[in-house]
């Protein structure tokens, strides 16, 4: 039987007469999005308003964890392993920095969501002129594939760790696992919040195990919290799957809708911060304290864990968590890939299609190299992909922060004046470190 959707959902914003008609009518706007975002999940999650607060935080519960697995994808254990290694306890502060950063514009991206009806691709689309628009789908498409290949890598590596086989062979059969994505959101899109939940749980318990026999400073530890990097693709991602969710439409109940989109995703990045710091404590701890200060190959890193610790389940567990987190990472980019092109180019692909494309434009420069260059370089390539994300980031920010500060289109929801110069700080640090990164690159080559 069809879903049956109220008309002005189909089409439209949530509008109410107390909030502009047309969110996006100002002069150069595109077309009107016809369908709105990821249309066989949308607003197939039951909320009542009516209900008690803590069933409200149930219902909400899940969006922020598909967010929270961008930042603790295979592509941050290289960098965190690397720099606990390296330096210790002392990157600690800039993971809790950039996670702080990472829950602020989340937030900002559940409002969007919430308070316009439209993702962020699709307000985008609305708002700038097409070859803009043309722009940044391209930048954004080649940072879900540079995410993609740090999944099909980490999940490769993994495979190898635990079962011997060639990396070639294990970026090969990560291929197949598009078919999870298929059949988990064909039944419904609770379920593919549930699995990525448990994927989480596991990897948390997995180097829970890791930290209790690492035996880490915690004293040093906790003055460095005193590498989660933003995702860019996360910000299009979570502007558009708070939409699953079934609230009202009147200003109030988007309001709440907003508060409660925003406990989810920050309480879930929280568990983000616990992974990547996890990682590099394991680092610092199993490694640095040890005078073993240049392990930044994660295949070196599960050779050393069980000698090291002294525990014969470290480097299988470690491996384990590994796969949990490659898997975990290509149900979001999958998703991700979906939103972006049908928000940008207003292409409606089947989902078996739009997956293989994504998942192929990973898995071919991940075996070109491998095939020619060798197994040696997969850690380049890792930190390559996170390179390639932190420049594609701006081009997300920017136009986050220019739209939930237009009153004209977010309403009452638009940002506060203090919100604004926040979100503007936190824009212009992204761009002088990203600056910083490219100065670097050049000045080493």
């Amino acid at each position: 039987m069809a879903r049956t959707v109220p008309p002005q959902l189909e089409t439209d914003p949530p509008v109410s007469g107390d909030t502009p008609a047309d969110f996006f009518s100002s002069a150069g706007t595109r077309a009107r999005v016809a369908l709105p975002s990821l249309p066989e999940s949308h607003r197939t999650i039951p909320f009542s308003s009516s209900a008690s607060w803590f069933r409200k935080i149930l219902a909400f519960a899940g969006p922020g964890y598909l967010v929270a697995v961008g930042y603790m994808d295979p592509g941050n254990w290289a960098t965190d392993i690397g720099g606990g290694s390296k330096f210790g306890y002392t990157l600690l502060s800039v993971i809790l920095i950039s996670n702080l950063m990472a829950m602020f514009l989340q937030a900002l991206s559940a409002k969007l969501g919430i308070a316009t009806g439209r993702d962020l691709a699709q307000a985008c689309r609305e708002q700038y002129s097409r070859r803009t628009g043309l722009f940044l789908w391209v930048v954004c498409e080649i940072a879900i594939a540079a995410c993609d290949l740090a999944e099909v890598l980490g999940s490769a590596v993994a495979l190898k760790l635990l079962f011997g086989l060639p990396l070639l062979a294990g970026v090969l059969i990560t291929a197949f696992d598009v078919l999870i994505v298929l059949a988990l959101q064909g039944r419904g899109f609770r379920l593919v919040e549930a699995f990525v939940v448990t994927l989480i749980a596991s990897i948390a318990a997995c180097f829970a195990y890791e930290i209790f026999f690492a035996h880490p400073l915690w004293r040093e530890a906790a003055i460095g919290i005193l590498g989660a990097t933003v995702m860019p693709h996360n910000l299009y991602l979570h502007s558009s799957i708070v939409q699953t969710r079934a609230f009202g439409s009147s200003t109030r109940d988007r309001r709440e809708a907003v508060h409660y989109a925003i406990f989810d995703s920050t309480l879930a990045l929280g568990f983000a911060l616990f992974i990547n710091a996890a990682i590099l404590v394991l680092g610092a701890a199993a490694f640095h304290t040890r005078g073993l200060h240049n392990v930044a190959e994660i295949a070196d890193a599960y050779r050393l864990l069980s000698p090291v610790l002294g525990a014969s389940l470290a480097s299988t567990l470690f491996a384990c968590a590994l796969l949990a987190s490659g898997q975990n990472s290509t149900l979001t980019g999958t998703l991700a890939g979906q939103i972006v092109m049908e928000g940008f180019l207003d292409i409606r692909l089947k989902p078996w299609l739009r997956r293989l494309i994504t998942r192929s434009i990973a898995i071919i420069p991940a075996a070109l190299v491998i095939g020619f260059a060798g197994e040696n370089k997969v850690t380049s390539l890792l930190i390559l992909s996170q390179v390639i994300l932190s420049f594609q980031l701006p081009f997300a920010v920017i136009p986050l922060i220019q739209f939930t500060g237009d009153r004209s289109k977010m309403g009452e929801f638009a940002n506060s004046r203090f919100t604004t110069v926040v979100a503007w700080v936190v824009a212009a640090a992204i761009l002088f470190f990203n600056a910083e990164l490219l100065w670097l690159i050049f000045r080493s080559a």
